[in-house]
Formats: C-alpha cells, structure tokens, sequence
C-alpha cells in the first residue's frame, strides 16, 4: 500500500554545482557526476537535464554515478576535479545539510564549488511496500507506533534528501524505526517493491510512477 503524503516542511531541492567555469566553455564533453545510484529520482533528473543541456550546449554530456556516503563520495570527487567546468555536479538538499552531519568531509562545502542555480523543487512522499497492513494514513501512524521496533525504514544514506524526510518521519511520530541506508533511492525502492524493507520517504520523480502503478 503506497501512502502518498506530503511532509510539507521538506521538499528535496536539486541543483547544478560546478568546480569553476571559463569564459569560452564549453569545448568538450561534459560529466555529470550524479552522487546517488542510477533509478533514483537524482538520477532521473540529470540525465532529463543533460539530454536538453547537451542539445543547447553543442556538446555531449555524460552522466556518471557515484555513490555513497549520502552524496558526499561524488561531491568530492567533483570537488577534487580540475576547475574548469567540465565536471558538473547534480545534487539536492544534502549538499548543504552534509557539512552539519559528516565530521571530515573531504570538501569545503561553500568553498569548493561554484553554484551554478536551482533545477527543481520536488515534494517528498511517505510510500510502503504494496503488502502494508494499515489501508488509510491514520492506520498507518497508529501502526508504525505500535510496531516501531519491527519496521524498516530505507533511505539512501546519511544526509540524503529520503534520511533527512525519514528522520522528521520519526521524530513527528516518536517512533525510532530501524533505518537502512543504501548508495541511492534506486536500490532502495527495489528492495521496497520486493518487500525486503517496509517503508521508504522519497522524491515524486521517483514514486509517482509506481503509486499509480499500485506496485
């Protein structure tokens, strides 16, 4: 059972982050480092951004995942990258919240980039595997309660968008779930549909689909 509602307070905001751009870029290919896994909402979005970005540019741009870490693996392989705009990065909300959750970051955050601009602004939704027991959200606060100990909740690592949405999850419901971090939401709604966890926080870009779908 899918429960699409919105957790107001959060929404996952993507934005396009660069070392350095010259004056006459760009004059070669272009890599677009995604920090999560491919299938995730992250993912989607920058090869959605890079097929129309290649067509405007003249150019062809490559989008290559990296994850881990919550996103920071990539950022910091865009931050040691050479500063001159031809390795981007495509990252969301845990690119500012990382510096206030990691101890040693390998980057400085404000420091290490340039900030290209803002992509998207995209709800969060709570979704559950398709055998859920509660039928309505009312039940399944009432249940996620009763039953904390016992449930999963993925995400896809440490700061991400789907651990920060998952972490506001249980402290409104005063419920301390057993969380399960992967290198992106991809893998992880796979193992959601495949009834390995219980319930997931994440992107529309990424759960759309499958609520209508009823998978």
């Amino acid at each position: 059972m899918a429960y699409p509602r919105l957790l107001g307070a959060l929404c996952a905001t993507t934005m396009l982050i660069a070392p350095a751009f010259a004056q006459d870029w760009p004059q070669r290919q272009i890599t677009m480092v995604v920090p999560f896994s491919a299938g995730g909402p992250t993912d989607t979005v920058a090869r959605m951004v890079a097929e129309r970005m290649s067509a405007d540019l003249g150019q062809q741009i490559i989008v290559e995942n990296i994850g881990g870490a919550g996103g920071t693996l990539g950022a910091g392989n865009v931050a040691k990258a050479d500063p001159d705009g031809y390795t981007v990065l495509l990252h969301h909300i845990g690119m500012a919240t990382s510096a206030t959750l990691y101890r040693n970051l390998a980057y400085d955050t404000l420091n290490a980039f340039d900030y290209v601009g803002l992509v998207t602004e995209v709800p969060m939704v709570v979704v559950a595997r398709k055998d859920f027991e509660p039928d309505d959200f009312t039940a399944f606060i009432s249940y996620v309660k009763d039953n904390a100990d016992n449930l999963t909740l993925a995400n896809a690592g440490i700061g991400s968008a789907s651990h920060l949405c998952g972490m506001m999850l249980m402290s409104a419901l005063e419920a301390p779930l057993v969380t399960v971090p992967y290198k992106g939401t991809g893998p992880a709604m796979t193992d959601l549909l495949g009834g390995q966890t219980d319930i997931m926080c994440d992107q529309t870009t990424n759960t759309t689909q499958q609520i209508k779908g009823g998978t």
